[in-house]
């Protein structure tokens, strides 16, 4: 009797977002994953675990080099025994949206470079009162993007570096405390979209005009932006390519053909739109 070889099964790791199921960076990453998975015909299994508690992250069932084939990781939150520990196993796995030195696979976003260009951007339209809101620290996203604030603003007041966490209403808070401080900030790089918004929707409570009076770039080019009647200057980051390039990349580790260990850096792109505006007397 002949036995048909069964297909090969990815797992896709994913650490629970805020309203996952609606949230911009999983969403972008699973269709990249269900793209690739398509056209070569893998079967993908999605895990969703807590952020908080780590040791969840993988039981037994995902550790059976019998039925597994590789494991791919959308984020680690700073975790890198999670991955060894699959490696231990036998098992391959690529993580994504996180830069490593060690000699494990990896597709990320060149954060900290984007953050860094985006001060700069805002420096050379004349701003140098320039905050920012910071996102999930736990992550390395965040934590670059902070980073890259950091490199590019030399000198600024401790108050003008506030903690979003990704999420809306810790946003709203510190969008609220950096409109309300005396210097105020003529212009805030905020670490995601939807905390953009956040700071835009606190801005027009107190009559402070985008971009007139305040200028704002977020980091994402999330499609929830369009409901802004201001257009949101922005951050484009490859999602989509990244879960695609995930899959494709851990076949070709599945199947001896990969050069390891896979480390690729995605470029971003600034996407100027109408929330920010070139100081006067700074004409180019």
């Amino acid at each position: 009797m002949r036995i048909r070889k069964r297909k090969q099964t990815f797992v896709l790791v994913v650490p629970r977002f805020e309203d996952i199921f609606h949230a911009f960076f999983a969403g972008e990453i699973l269709k990249g994953v269900g793209l690739a998975a398509s056209r070569l015909k893998i079967d993908v299994l999605l895990h969703i675990t807590d952020r908080q508690d780590h040791r969840g992250w993988l039981d037994s069932t995902l550790l059976d080099p019998r039925y597994i084939d590789g494991i791919i990781f959308a984020d680690i939150d700073n975790d890198l025994s999670v991955v060894k520990k699959a490696i231990r196993c036998g098992i391959p796995c690529i993580i994504l949206n996180n830069v490593l030195l060690e000699p494990i696979n990896w597709i990320a976003v060149d954060n900290k470079k984007a953050a860094f260009d985006v001060i700069e951007y805002l420096k050379k339209l004349g701003h140098t009162k320039i905050a920012t809101i910071a996102g999930d620290l736990s992550t390395q996203a965040g934590l670059m993007r902070l980073d890259g604030y950091k490199e590019a603003v030399t000198k600024c007041p401790s108050t003008y570096i506030t903690h979003g966490g990704f999420m809306r209403t810790p946003a709203r808070k510190a969008a609220e405390k950096l409109l309300k401080l005396t210097d105020r900030p003529t212009a805030v790089f905020v670490a995601s979209d939807v905390m953009a918004l956040e700071l835009m929707a606190a801005a027009r409570t107190q009559n402070i005009r985008i971009p007139e009076d305040l200028s704002v770039v977020g980091f994402d080019d999330n499609p929830i932006i369009h409901s802004s009647s201001i257009a949101l200057s922005t951050v484009r980051q490859p999602l989509v390519e990244m879960g695609r390039l995930g899959v494709e990349n851990l076949f070709q580790v599945t199947q001896g053909k990969a050069k390891l260990p896979v480390k690729i850096l995605l470029p971003t792109e600034l996407v100027e739109r109408q929330s920010v505006k070139r100081l006067k007397g700074n004409s180019p």
